[in-house]
C-alpha cells in the first residue's frame, strides 16, 4: 500500500466529525438469543474532512493536499482531535502514560499501543503512527533516553531498544499519535455558492491498515 508520510493539515481536521466503526455479525436464534462475532480485531476509525472548512483558502488548501494524494490513492496521517495522545486529552505526554508490554530478557522490539478501559474489560489498540519527537519511553519506572536506550519508528510505531528489557520489567510509553487513512472517494464536489452560504462539501476519510 502506498502511503504519504505528511499529516492532512491540523487546522482542518479540527472541527471535524468522526470516529471508531466496528463491524459485528449478529445471527438471531430460533430461541430469540443471539451470537455475536467480530471478524474484526480492531475498529477501524471514519471522519468528514469537509466540517473543518471555514473559508474558501481552506477549500484550496483540501483541494491541493487531495490531488497530491491522488484521491483514494495515497494514505495520510490524520490528526484525530478527540483521541491523540497516550494519556488523557489536556495532559502532558508521560513516559509512563502506556505499559506496552513486559521484558523477557530476550525481545528488544515493541509496538507502541494505546489500553482502553471500561470497568474490568481493556482493548489494546496498537499505534503504527506516532508523532515525531513526542515519544517517551520508560523502564521499570525510570524514563530513558533516546537515542542512547532506545529508537522509534515513527513510520511503524515501532520502538527498538539498545538492550533486552529484563524478565517481568514493565515497558511504557507516552506519545501523540495520527490515525493512518485515505479519502474515501476519488471526488470533490465544492460550489462556491453553496460554500458561502454554509453547505460545506461532504469529504469522507477511511482509515487503512498499515
Amino acid at each position: 500500500m502506498s502511503f504519504h508520510e505528511v499529516r492532512f493539515p491540523a487546522s482542518l481536521s479540527f472541527g471535524s466529525a468522526g470516529g471508531p466503526e466496528r463491524r459485528t455479525d449478529i445471527v438471531t436464534l430460533a430461541n430469540g438469543y443471539e451470537e455475536r462475532n467480530s471478524p474484526w480485531a480492531h475498529a477501524r476509525r471514519r471522519y468528514d474532512a469537509g466540517l473543518g472548512l471555514r473559508s474558501l483558502d481552506d477549500i484550496e488548501v483540501l483541494i491541493a493536499f487531495f490531488e497530491a494524494r491522488r484521491g483514494q490513492l495515497h494514505g495520510f496521517r490524520w490528526k484525530d482531535w478527540s483521541d491523540y495522545k497516550s494519556g488523557r486529552a489536556r495532559a502532558e505526554v508521560r513516559f509512563d502514560d502506556q505499559v506496552i508490554a513486559q521484558g523477557d530478557g530476550e525481545r528488544v522490539t515493541f509496538q507502541l499501543a494505546k489500553t482502553y478501559r471500561s470497568g474490568s474489560y481493556t482493548y489494546q489498540r496498537p499505534i503504527a503512527k506516532p508523532v515525531a519527537a513526542t515519544v517517551r519511553v520508560g523502564l521499570a519506572q525510570d524514563e530513558l533516553t533516546e537515542t542512547v536506550d532506545y529508537s522509534v519508528d515513527t513510520t511503524t510505531g515501532l520502538v527498538t531498544f539498545a538492550y533486552p528489557p529484563g524478565g517481568g520489567l514493565a515497558v511504557t510509553a507516552g506519545f501523540e499519535f495520527d490515525v493512518p487513512v485515505r479519502f474515501d472517494t476519488d471526488s470533490i464536489l465544492t460550489s462556491v455558492a453553496n460554500f458561502q452560504a454554509g453547505d460545506v462539501p461532504n469529504v469522507p476519510v477511511v482509515e487503512v491498515r498499515v
